[in-house]
């Protein structure tokens, strides 16, 4: 069951974002850190009721945020479609044991229905340049690969932003 997340749930939350970045880490990713994500990001995410999570047995096993805010650091991408009407994708994790079963397609799934319910014109995300795993994910979805931004805090490696045109 994918559904909005709760704010008491935020340490749960917490720790499957942990686990996901140690084991991107022990992967050689060094793609989320100490710094992000953190509490008060997930807190503001919760109180735009743009987080969502999935539910698998009464645990917490997959995040995902789709959100209708343009972060700056997107402004100098040049996108497919014009800045109006785009949804954008953060935070997508699922718990490492329960990976490479599907749960990222269906919450990709579930972000990509809930997008053209609500008539958007196009879905952004950034993935990590050294994460040719989700690289492939993305593209193999239909995403086109637009150009690179960068997050000091996260990495010196860029980040490279994708859009798939609804």
């Amino acid at each position: 069951m994918i559904r909005l997340a709760k704010i008491s749930e935020i340490p749960e939350i917490l720790c499957l974002t942990r686990d996901c970045a140690d084991f991107m880490a022990n992967n050689g990713i060094y793609q989320w850190n100490e710094h992000y994500p953190s509490c008060m990001i997930f807190e503001k995410d919760i109180a735009r009721s743009e987080l969502y999570v999935l539910e698998k047995d009464n645990h917490i096993i997959g995040t995902l945020v789709i959100s209708s805010l343009m972060d700056e650091a997107y402004r100098p991408v040049q996108w497919l479609t014009p800045n109006s009407k785009n949804v954008y994708i953060h935070r997508l994790s699922v718990l490492p044991k329960h990976q490479g079963k599907g749960y990222a397609q269906k919450l990709m799934d579930f972000a990509e229905d809930h997008a053209k319910q609500q008539d958007y014109i196009s879905i952004r995300l950034d993935t990590f340049s050294q994460n040719k795993r989700n690289q492939r994910f993305y593209e193999t979805r239909g995403y086109q690969k637009l150009g690179d931004i960068y997050f000091p805090k996260q990495s010196e490696h860029p980040f490279h932003c994708y859009e798939l045109v609804l």
